[in-house]
């Protein structure tokens, strides 16, 4: 076998040293390499180099990277394929197969880098960390021309090794700088011993490290130091707690907290939060739930059960006696109302008169019982009843302080020259028209036949009253009730209890406040309660009310057209115009006007729920102006709009003005007015006549006689009735003269001179006993007497005169 090994080896030499006599080209050797392949002699794939010369296979080229990455441990591809002599592609290509069978190959950003570089890098790090102590990874990735993450990743497993270091925050450290800088973060964290933030304990720490690197020496990051700081509270060489990861309390400070919390509980039953936030505890609820479980806690304090015994016992007692007790006085400043009020609820004694409904809580703090407080309700209950109808009639006129005097009264407007009969009642049957001065009252006759028509007018009053005014009554009681203001509440819980004076009024915590904001409800509703009540009373009366002043104004207001009337005759003669107009307001207008104010404002007391006694008498109402002004205030809305329209047109100087506006002022309260037809004016007429021959045929005042005797000619010679004061008797008698007979005429004319002759002589009469005019007026006063059966007999006749 060896022998034609050697033969063949020998052949081998001699084929190679032989002269080729047929040379071929390149092109003769692709084209040869081209069909072997095609044959498949070649079953393998050949790469062109670059100079196109020569071929080499995959393999080979893996073989080439291989190589040249041995030898020196870091190469670009780039530099490979330049190298090799192969195409980019193919290098980058067959590269990245190399680096992906050798885990200790890798390629980053097109350079394959070996484990065995990264070793020598190491070491160079590693002499060099014995010079310096400290160096930045960043510094080492700019040096190596690689991202910082591939460098830290590379040292990280040499560390301790290669490396003898400690990796920390982007810095390499030797053991010796860790060990003193560890030593730095022992020494600074013993001698803390109240809870601090370990981020403001970095900051010196930082500085003295920079001042002992020198110039040259990199900044330590925080992290740094809090990674030795973890790692000494971890090997227990610092006792303490470290919270959020940068608030740390030493043990000795959580020692002499707890000391201080247990000695301040111990003590007191209780401790405030404040106090425990002082201490440096925050959340002071769970500290002390979990170290005291049996304890309570509050809104501002933490307490112990003897606290909630203690105020039970005080509350109690305060209970049982019928009294009061404020909870915050019994327990210590550091307690709010709110605190005291849960304790309250705690407390078994209250729970108990809670629920039996024999105490209550006001304010939060206040128990009181409710004896203490019935006593106080029902004493100021009264006074408010009181107050409540004192301040609703406060504006009003009391109808029976007026209607004694109506007689004897006289109005704000009279003339001074007025005078007045004493002692004399004047009846609305009766139409007086005396020769004294103009603003002498005087009443008028009235006619009984329209009373029934009166009714009939009352009772659709009284259904529209029914229909629609009891429900607006109702709303407007409801809203109209006069109730106390806070500061009358508490004025009269002062004086019931004048204790409560020293918290103040003012104080919006005091338990006056509280107390009269728990009673002025009680109070509004028990005033509800009693207007409700008397307004259920008064509803009947409102009826009677309304259908007696229908009745009054349909009489009165008949009269007032039919004198109205009489009015015309004097037109052309505007001075005596003048003075009946006036009169005529001031008589009858005044009358009417005040009956309808009294009746409205006593209807609207009724309807108020307003007390009002009933008024017996049956004399007409006479007031003032400022009395009908208040009245008419008193009045609602338009109502009241209306009646201070008529009060000003009573004191005007026309009829037709003052008839205009209490039209409307009946029409606005419901009131149905009658009107003055033929057949009504008749009938009043006649009446009137009647009344008037009646009057002359008793009348003994030769004074009084003349304007009787005038009014009854002015019905039978015009048909009218006139209605003329003292001064417009002579006024009237002129105009008669047309009318009556020579003699006729001149006996008035004649007893009307002597009329006022008397008249002036009684009031230029001092009235002593031995006055010279006393005689004179006798004289004159028989004279009239004398011839008195003359001028009765213009009125009844010659026969009936002498009867008379």
């Amino acid at each position: 076998m060896d022998d034609e090994l050697l033969e063949l080896q020998r052949q081998f030499e001699f084929a190679q040293q032989v002269k080729s006599s047929v040379r071929l080209s390149d092109r003769n050797v692709v084209e040869l390499v081209q069909k072997l392949q095609e044959l498949g002699v070649i079953d393998f794939d050949l790469l062109h180099t670059v100079t196109g010369k020569e071929y080499i296979t995959q393999e080979q080229l893996r073989n080439e990277i291989a190589r040249e990455i041995s030898k020196l441990g870091r190469i670009s591809v780039i530099d490979l394929a330049d190298t090799i002599g192969v195409d980019l592609y193919h290098v980058e290509k067959q590269a990245q197969d190399v680096v992906l069978n050798d885990p200790g190959l890798m390629l980053v950003k097109g350079e394959i880098i070996s484990q065995s570089y990264w070793d020598s890098i190491a070491e160079e790090i590693n002499e060099r960390l014995q010079e310096c102590s400290q160096i930045a990874v960043a510094e080492l990735a700019g040096q190596l021309q690689v991202g910082s993450e591939l460098v830290q990743s590379v040292l990280e497993p040499r560390l301790g090794t290669l490396v003898q270091a400690r990796l920390e925050g982007g810095q390499l450290y030797t053991p010796a700088y860790v060990a003193r800088v560890t030593a730095m973060v022992r020494g600074a964290s013993r001698g803390i011993f109240v809870p601090s933030n370990l981020s403001a304990l970095w900051a010196p720490l930082q500085q003295l490290v920079q001042e002992m690197n020198g110039a040259s020496g990199v900044a330590v990051e925080n992290s740094f130091f809090q990674s030795l700081f973890n790692r000494l509270l971890k090997e227990e060489e610092m006792l303490g707690s470290l919270r959020a990861g940068t608030h740390w309390t030493p043990s000795v400070f959580a020692i002499a907290q707890k000391e201080c919390v247990d000695s301040f509980f111990s003590q007191n039953s209780y401790i405030p939060y404040e106090t425990m936030q002082k201490l440096g505890i925050s959340q002071a609820v769970q500290f002390l739930q979990s170290r005291y479980p049996d304890g309570t806690p509050l809104a501002a304090v933490f307490i112990h059960s003897s606290m909630i015994e203690m105020l039970d016992s005080a509350t109690e007692d305060a209970i049982e006696q019928n009294s009061w007790i404020d909870s915050l006085s019994v327990l210590p400043s550091s307690f709010t109302s709110q605190d005291a009020n849960k304790m309250l609820l705690l407390c078994p004694s209250v729970q108990s008169a809670l629920k039996a409904k024999k105490a209550l809580i006001l304010g939060e703090s206040y128990v009181l019982s409710s004896g203490f407080i019935k006593g106080i309700y029902d004493q100021i209950e009264k006074e408010a009843e009181a107050f409540s109808i004192q301040a609703s009639t406060a504006s009003l006129i009391e109808p029976s302080s007026k209607s004694s005097e109506s007689t004897e009264s006289i109005p704000a407007n009279t003339d001074k020259g007025s005078k007045k009969k004493k002692g004399k009642s004047v009846s609305m049957k009766t139409a007086t028209v005396e020769t004294v001065p103009d603003d002498e009252e005087e009443a008028r006759p009235k006619s009984k036949r329209n009373q029934k028509k009166g009714k009939d007018s009352s009772a659709s009053q009284k259904l529209d009253s029914k229909a629609g005014g009891k429900k607006e009554s109702v709303k407007a009681q409801e809203g109209n009730d006069v109730i106390p203001p806070d500061e009358w509440v508490m004025k009269q819980i002062v004086d019931s209890v004048p204790e409560f004076e020293d918290d103040g009024m003012e104080n919006p915590d005091s338990i006056l406040k509280h107390l009269a904001d728990h009673m002025k409800p009680l109070l509004i509703s028990s005033l509800k309660e009693r207007r409700r009540k008397i307004f259920t009373e008064n509803a009947d009366r409102m009826r009677r009310l309304i259908d007696d002043l229908q009745k009054k104004l349909d009489e009165s207001f008949l009269n007032m057209q039919l004198y109205e009337k009489a009015l015309e005759l004097f037109e052309d003669d505007q001075s005596t115009s003048v003075v009946l107009h006036r009169h005529l307001l001031r008589t009858t207008a005044a009358t009417i006007a005040d009956t309808l104010l009294h009746g409205l404002d006593i209807h609207n007391k009724l309807r108020n729920g307003i007390e009002v006694g009933d008024s017996k008498t049956q004399d007409p109402l006479l007031l003032d102006i400022s009395e009908r002004t208040a009245l008419a205030k008193n009045l609602n809305g338009s109502l009241s709009k209306k009646a201070l329209a008529l009060i000003e047109a009573l004191e005007g100087k026309r009829v037709d003005t003052f008839m205009i506006t209490f039209r409307d002022m009946a029409e606005e309260s419901g009131l149905v007015l009658k009107k003055l037809d033929k057949k009504l004016e008749r009938t009043l007429l006649h009446s009137y006549r009647k009344d008037l021959i009646s009057q002359v045929s008793t009348e003994s005042d030769p004074v009084a006689l003349l304007a009787k005797v005038v009014s009854f000619l002015y019905i039978k010679v015009h048909n009218k009735a006139l209605q003329a004061p003292g001064r417009a008797i002579a006024a009237a008698i002129s105009h008669l003269k047309d009318k009556l007979d020579e003699s006729a005429y001149k006996t008035l004319t004649d007893y009307q001179t002597a009329t006022v002759t008397l008249l002036a002589l009684i009031s230029a009469s001092s009235g002593e006993e031995h006055d010279c005019s006393s005689d004179r007026i006798l004289t004159k006063r028989e004279l009239l007497e004398s011839q008195m059966p003359l001028l009765r007999t213009l009125v009844l006749g010659d026969a009936q005169a002498q009867q008379s």
